[in-house]
Formats: structure tokens, sequence, C-alpha cells
């Protein structure tokens, strides 16, 4: 995507959509788009959604240095930079605090695969990373979370909260929809007392009709 000022509007507004959505409260979410350069675009730390301009977002080079901006980015930066280099089929991620994703992140597994919207949406379970990590020790958070990180496209960062990834900044926000109702699903499903999965062949069929044949046929 080519950085402009209608990008980071995009951004801020899918700030503000969050919020209204519910997933996130105050400044605790973040986002990132991979520019055409390679670069990073990315949310900034501690910039109220309401107040945010496009000229508070920051650019990284993949490598973490500050291409432009005069803000300091989000402090989650080293997560985002590191699934971008790892998932090059990555063009956006949305990070949120949304409840029931924050519940099931409070679990010792992942989801399962418990709809036919995560075959096709997320492309499989939603994984959950290795070890929980202070919010202060940033470089070790990117580490494991992004070690956790498979092929779909979300992921629940343990005791705090999911990432959700998509080609393009729509795609993770239907994304982030997606794992946060699987979440509370799930939730209630255990509840409730018993739950039926979908078998890794069907989850492989519905993706690959997601991406091949839906609107098609």
């Amino acid at each position: 995507m080519k950085d402009c000022k209608e990008l980071r509007q995009e951004v801020i507004d899918t700030c503000l959509w969050l919020k209204a959505q519910g997933l996130v409260f105050s400044t605790w979410g973040n986002i990132s788009v991979r520019l055409d350069d390679g670069n990073i675009l990315i949310t900034p730390s501690k910039v109220e959604y309401e107040t945010m301009t496009p000229d508070d977002l920051v650019v990284l080079a993949p490598d973490g240095t500050q291409v432009s901006g005069t803000r300091l980015s989000t402090s989650e930066r080293e997560i985002h930079r590191r699934v971008m280099n790892k998932r090059p089929d990555v063009g956006a991620i949305i990070h949120m605090h949304s409840p029931y994703g924050m519940a099931a992140a409070a679990r010792n597994e992942g989801v399962p695969v418990i709809s036919e919207e995560m075959c096709q949406l997320l492309g499989g379970a939603i994984p959950l990373s290795s070890e929980f990590v202070p919010s202060d020790m940033h470089v070790k958070l990117g580490e494991v979370v992004s070690a956790s990180v498979d092929d779909t496209n979300a992921i629940l960062i343990r005791n705090h909260g999911p990432m959700c990834f998509g080609k393009t900044l729509k795609e993770a926000r239907v994304c982030c929809q997606v794992t946060e109702k699987s979440c509370k699903m799930y939730l209630h499903l255990l509840a409730a007392g018993g739950l039926q999965t979908i078998s890794e062949e069907n989850v492989r069929r519905g993706r690959d009709y997601f991406l091949n044949s839906y609107g098609k046929s």
C-alpha cells in the first residue's frame, strides 16, 4: 500500500471503529500496515484516537528503525514488525483488547476451529502464544508472539489479547470480528459442557473455497 494521507486516515478510522465496536478502550490497541516500499506504517504510542492526525503515524523499517514521524511508535512495535517479517502475505495487523478475546487468552490453550467462518476467514484455529511476557519487555514480547504465529490470521497473546491479520485493513477488521465472535462462542460452549470441532481437511477446503471460489460459483 502507498503511504498517503488517505491510508493514514483509514488507519485512524479503524482505531475509532475498534473503539466504537467495544474491541478496545482508551489507547489500548494498535495497528500497522505494510507499505509498498517494505516499510511499516504504525500507530503512535499513547495518543487518543479522537485527536490522532495522519501526521501522528510513524513509519518503521523492517529492522525497527524509525524512518519518519515525530511521535514514538506503539510500544508493541516489535510484535508488528516481527510478524510482518515472518508473514509476507500479511499487509495489515490489528491488535485489540476485546473482552472475549482477552478472556480466551487467559486460558491455557488457543481456540479450535468451531465455525465455517474460522475456516474461511482465519484459515484455522487461533493459536496461543507460548508464554506470558510483561508489556515492558518489548523485544521479548515480539520474539515470543512472532514465534507462536502460524499461517492463520489471528493469534491470542497469552494473558494479553488478540492480534488479527489480513492482506488489507478491511480484511483485518473482518478477522477481528470473527476472532471476537469465535472466542465468545468457544467460552460459551465450554460453559455448556461440550463442542464439535471441524476437521483439518474441512478447514483446508473452507479456506480454499474462500480464497479461490467464493463469489465465483
